[in-house]
């Protein structure tokens, strides 16, 4: 099951807040895509959050673009930053990645950059996880969101005890 951006953020605003201003810290972010041999490839790339939607941008054929079309699940994981802070923790979305043709989608897409692209991929990104983790306190959180389900968050402290979930509010 996967769900576009405007579906999480209606289920989880203020998880899907923190996770879009974590990806807007830096602009190139990690993409993992499935190559023919079923073996990952991971590869730089840029996340846009466009009409509702989170995006992903491709040159013309790239090796990414080719394995997205022909298999559309991905992982992309926002660049940590340049030091060990991790402003916001780690995020990592995965999903889906359904390619846009229409033309006139794609203007639009384009009409707010400086330096108009020339023949690209543009793919909508259906989710159907996503994952924050950072430290709090003592202990590593790790919030989990899926389509059809509410978000967990789930704790674990620095010693042998069990994690443990956060009642739901």
């Amino acid at each position: 099951m996967a769900t576009d951006w405007t579906d999480f953020q209606a289920a989880e605003p203020g998880f899907a807040e923190t996770v879009r201003t974590r990806f807007q810290q830096h602009k190139h972010h990690v993409l993992a895509t499935v190559r023919r041999d079923g073996s990952p490839r991971t590869s730089g790339t840029e996340v846009e959050f466009r009409f509702g939607g989170m995006w992903l941008g491709m040159m013309p054929d790239s090796r990414k673009a080719l394995d997205l079309r022909r298999d559309p699940r991905f992982a992309v994981m926002a660049n940590p930053g340049p030091d060990t802070s991790m402003g916001g923790g780690d995020v990592r979305v995965g999903g889906r990645a359904v390619e846009v043709t229409d033309p006139e989608v794609k203007v639009r897409f384009t009409e707010k950059v400086e330096v108009p692209p020339g023949p690209f991929h543009l793919f909508r990104a259906d989710l159907t996880e996503v994952v924050r983790t950072f430290v709090d306190g003592e202990e590593l959180v790790v919030q989990v969101w899926r389509p059809g389900a509410p978000l967990r968050t789930l704790r674990r402290a620095n010693d042998d005890s069990p994690p443990r979930e956060d009642p739901r509010p």
